[in-house]
């Protein structure tokens, strides 16, 4: 009579395609389900500590434009007509929106759409923008 060790042997040619097969299910629902990922699109009001670290979309008015001491990040100031929220963009955005021959001075005064993430500094929610192509003008 066989023991469950040897009914239930496991080689490494099963293992691999177990792998596999895991692997393929895994691909095929992020592909079905990305598409359905939406970020929340939220008036700045409405930004509150419950939505820290999470990923949002505004829309607004650029109203200021300040530089960091070490000129590589930036702070906008974005205003909806209801509310304002300090916008952080880090060096390494910085340098994906002025690959598309994009100043970040050009955005002032200009309607734009912005996907970012909430963060909280100083007991103020800001933003921190989360790639180049998260920053658009919309008008």
């Amino acid at each position: 009579m066989k023991t469950n060790c040897e009914i239930m042997e496991i080689t490494d040619e099963k293992l691999l395609r177990i792998a596999l097969v895991t692997s393929l299910i895994g691909i095929i629902g992020l592909i079905a389900f990305t598409p359905t990922i939406e970020v929340k699109e939220v008036d700045i009001k409405d930004i509150n500590r419950a939505m820290i670290d999470e990923e949002v979309r505004i829309t607004g008015v650029i109203t200021d434009i300040a530089q960091s001491s070490s000129k590589t990040s930036y702070f906008l100031t974005v205003n909806d007509g209801e509310a304002q929220i300090q916008l952080i963009i880090f060096e390494n955005q910085v340098a994906e929106i002025q690959s598309k021959n994009l100043d970040i001075e050009n955005f002032k005064n200009r309607q734009v759409e912005i996907v970012g993430t909430v963060t909280q500094y100083n007991s103020e929610m800001e933003l921190i923008l989360s790639s180049g192509d998260s920053l658009r003008i919309v008008n």
